[in-house]
């Protein structure tokens, strides 16, 4: 059986960033909670990546690493985007990170945001995307 929720981490080799998220994401991911979810990692610089990348249609190729929650559709037989609830509302939480129509995040570079998705953000995405 399938599990329920798909998180995709889009990422690269060799990128600090990339390997934060997802050692944050799994350690978040080992707690009973969280027990639905399931991570697949989605290398960018590879085929297959890119094309999951390319399929994604949400984020933004310089807010890399990113990460997309899906769900199990049984009729589509595949994980499909979740929708955020409030399409670009404020989120105090996860502030510019989040993605606008999908329950996500994406990495914020500017000054503001200093390029960290921390394990407040990431718990956050998490709970919007559990009904």
């Amino acid at each position: 059986m399938a599990a329920k929720y798909q998180i995709r981490v889009f990422g690269k080799e060799g990128c600090d960033k990339c390997h934060t998220l997802n050692q944050r994401l799994e350690k978040i991911l080992a707690k009973e909670e969280y027990a639905d979810f399931e991570k697949h990692y989605c290398d960018v610089e590879t085929i297959d990546g890119i094309v999951a990348f390319s399929e994604a249609e949400c984020i933004n190729p310089s807010r890399i690493p990113a990460m997309l929650v899906t769900r199990w559709d049984e009729t589509e037989q595949d994980y499909v985007p979740v929708d955020t609830a409030t399409p670009g509302a404020e989120d105090k939480i996860c502030k510019k990170s989040k993605l606008y129509q999908y329950v996500g995040l994406q990495t914020d570079y500017t000054e503001t945001g200093k390029g960290i998705l921390s394990p407040k953000m990431i718990q956050a995405v998490l709970a919007e995307a559990q009904p």
